[in-house]
């Protein structure tokens, strides 16, 4: 009996990457960067042109396709906003991504709520907080076992929940937003500040793991500005539990247990501190929510 094929994609502001599943199991996982910014019509045909490689490289076509989108999408799928790739601005994605996928379902969803249910499925929890840390900060919220608020309502934008009243300028313009602090971009900036030249990702992760003051210094906002965010979210809804993922957060050893530290500082008399454990999946459970979205969307 031939196999049938589910297509989950990631498209992030830096990279696309992509899974596909049949039956319970990964046949293939690969990504590819973007190329300089120009367009959405360029970027959609470098996309375009990747997925017909992948089809024919695996030889397969897929049932269903989900994607995970970072961008703001309105009711009637045309992006509102994208500031890492302005360019998207009005491109109604209800057109442009079937056209991609001829002859499979296709669906697509905020990236932090992807990655939130997958995360949810993946650990047992039906109430939690999922916190993406990477090129922006996704996440999402599940409770009782659903997204909150729901596919089709909006997405959970909690990165640019504001939580530095007069802090640094975020992309969306908006001043003191959760991602305009703790992002790894917004992190990486505040180390090249500091040292006056530009700091690398791995120069950051080897001065954190080797105690160096300044790197200290500049990660610490960013793990308290989450646990912030964090504990405005426990005092409305009491999710159970916090799941840290994403790309940055999971490539600096401790980043975790940091946010953890910073939550048990905020804690409220009379309310325990959430546990904060790292996402099952790391920096790819957004890719992971795209291919379970895909799975629900196949006829």
């Amino acid at each position: 009996m031939e196999k049938i094929h589910y297509l989950g994609v990631d498209i992030g502001g830096t990279k696309v990457a992509f899974r596909v599943e049949a039956d319970a199991e990964c046949v293939d996982e690969t990504a590819f960067p973007w190329g300089p910014r120009h367009s959405a019509v360029r970027d959609l045909a470098q996309l375009g042109s990747f997925v017909g490689e992948l089809r024919t490289r695996l030889g397969v076509s897929f049932r269903a396709v989900g994607a995970a989108v970072p961008a703001t999408v309105g009711p009637s799928g045309r992006v509102t906003a994208w500031p890492s790739r302005p360019e998207w601005a009005g491109t109604d994605l209800a057109v442009a991504l079937p056209a991609l996928f001829p002859g499979a379902a296709v669906a697509w969803a905020d990236d932090g709520d992807l990655g939130a249910l997958a995360e949810a499925r993946r650990s047992g929890c039906d109430d939690l907080l999922y916190l993406g840390v990477g090129t922006g900060v996704g996440g999402g919220l599940v409770l009782n076992g659903e997204l909150c608020p729901g596919l089709g309502r909006g997405s959970f934008e909690i990165g640019h929940l504001v939580v530095e009243m007069g802090g640094p300028r975020c992309l969306c313009g908006r001043r003191g937003c959760l991602q305009a602090i703790a992002s790894g971009p917004a992190t990486l900036r505040r180390a090249t500040r500091l040292r006056g030249r530009t700091v690398p990702f791995d120069d950051l992760r080897q001065a954190w793991c080797d105690g160096r003051p300044w790197a200290v210094s500049v990660i610490r906002p960013a793990c308290r500005a989450l646990a912030v965010a964090a504990i405005g979210v426990q005092e409305l809804v009491h999710p159970r539990l916090v799941l840290l993922g994403g790309g940055f957060a999971s490539g600096i050893p401790g980043f975790v247990e940091a946010v953890s530290a910073h939550l048990a500082e905020l804690a409220r008399p009379g309310l325990l501190p959430l546990p904060v454990r790292p996402a099952a999946s790391g920096g790819l459970s957004s890719l992971h929510g795209a291919v379970l979205l895909a799975r629900l969307a196949a006829p």
